[in-house]
């Protein structure tokens, strides 16, 4: 076994091939265990996929103490071990990363290949950043948080803005319009408009105006 401690600790546990599509498509674990023992391009092309992965999943790396010098953060793993770790080590280390995926999980938004991470304050579309003022982030973070749903532009006003807030509804156009710009012509239809109403995020990709 990669990890003997394993065999002592109180987990069920599944094995799949060092492929991607086998791991995430297969299996719907809260933790991966990646081994990085033998093929390290191997390890680090799976680690990168999970961590792009829709559902947030905690990514242990086990690799042998002389490999240590190659692994990068760039990766996207949480957390790494040694292959000869005790069980009290492991299950320290299982327990920890399992609580900040948990937390993690509550803080994240996706739709398709747009994420929203609430605690950054980053919005990644196909795991490129986009460069987002405060105020487009919290729109497009509200129009996430309620796919499907339509707001009218006196209620963004009220929720993105605030009641303090004295400027007109065109200001929601405008965020609107540089939201789409800046998502892209691919992508700036996830922002549908609904004509007379207002906006929504819609899922699908399609305006209905």
């Amino acid at each position: 076994m990669l990890l003997p401690a394993l065999e002592f600790l109180d987990h069920d546990v599944s094995t799949a091939p060092l492929r991607p599509t086998e791991i995430i498509g297969e299996i719907d674990p809260d933790l991966v265990i990646v081994d990085a023992t033998d093929d390290l391009a191997a390890a680090s092309s799976t680690c990168r996929a999970i961590a792009a992965a829709e559902r947030a999943r905690a990514l242990l790396v086990v690799v042998d103490e002389g490999a240590l010098a190659a692994i990068k953060s760039t990766w996207g793993f949480d957390d790494w071990v040694l292959p000869r770790a005790r069980p009290a080590e492991l299950e320290t280390r299982i327990r920890l990363l399992r609580e900040r995926v948990r937390s993690t999980r509550t803080s994240r938004a996706r739709i398709g290949d747009l994420s929203i991470d609430e605690e950054t304050y980053v919005v990644r579309l196909r795991g490129t950043p986009l460069d987002l003022t405060f105020r487009e982030f919290e729109l497009l973070k509200y129009l996430a948080n309620n796919p499907g749903r339509v707001f009218t532009r006196s209620q963004l006003l009220q929720e993105v803005w605030g009641y303090d807030y004295y400027g007109g509804t065109r200001t929601v156009d405008v965020h609107i319009r540089r939201l789409r710009a800046k998502l892209g012509t691919e992508y700036e239809q996830l922002i549908g408009t609904v004509r007379g109403v207002g906006y929504k995020l819609d899922p699908a990709g399609t305006a209905t105006d």
